[in-house]
């Protein structure tokens, strides 16, 4: 049988508790904190991720973007997997307490375009059953899981141009059924993809 790197899920939880995380900035430094969850599962001897596209919203600064579930710390947020717990239960409806085994976490990010908001982002890596089911809530327009293999093999093929400050920046993107799969969210993915070669 030949070997598949999509099936491996003890690896991937392994690389990841390998992982050394970066000196963590102050809350004084970072004001705004913030955590995503890739959502993974395992289907067919592939592992897909869950992904969502945002609705249009002209105070939201990632409006109609294809994101990872996740958002801001709250006051009320003791720690980053709390926030990723509230975030998950009010945009796709899992509750990560009950459905979810974490893998672990990929490094810190924040934007790279200077127009956003200056905020710290920790990606949680989480791994739910086959059948979770999946409730796109308010603030998403809707929620969809994507093959990671699809997603190696097809590689960064697509892009987004975008004026920034009078400049045309290009951005390096997955392709996706629901439009590109950029910024952030396309780092993330490129981290987890990184630790299966």
């Amino acid at each position: 049988m030949r070997y598949n790197p999509f099936v491996d899920i003890e690896t991937l939880k392994r690389k990841l508790t390998a992982l050394t995380p970066s000196a963590e900035e102050s809350l004084e430094e970072w004001p705004l904190q913030a955590a995503v969850v890739l959502l993974l599962r395992e289907v067919g001897g592939d592992v897909e991720a869950l992904l969502i596209k945002r609705v249009e919203d002209a105070r939201d600064p990632w409006s109609g973007h294809i994101a990872l579930p996740g958002g801001r710390r709250e006051p009320e947020d003791r720690t980053l997997w709390e926030t990723a717990v509230r975030e998950a239960r009010e945009e796709v409806g899992i509750d990560l307490e009950r459905d979810g085994d974490v893998l672990g976490r990929l490094s810190a990010l924040s934007p790279s375009n200077p127009l956003l908001p200056p905020i710290r982002v920790t990606p949680l890596v989480v791994l739910v059953r086959p059948d979770v089911e999946v409730t796109a809530g308010p603030e998403v327009e809707r929620a969809f899981w994507i093959s990671l293999r699809a997603l190696k093999r097809q590689g960064r093929s697509d892009r987004v141009e975008k004026l920034v400050n009078g400049e045309w920046r290009v951005w390096p993107a997955y392709p996706s059924p629901y439009g590109p799969i950029w910024g952030m969210t396309e780092r993330i993915l490129t981290q987890l993809l990184t630790l299966w070669e």
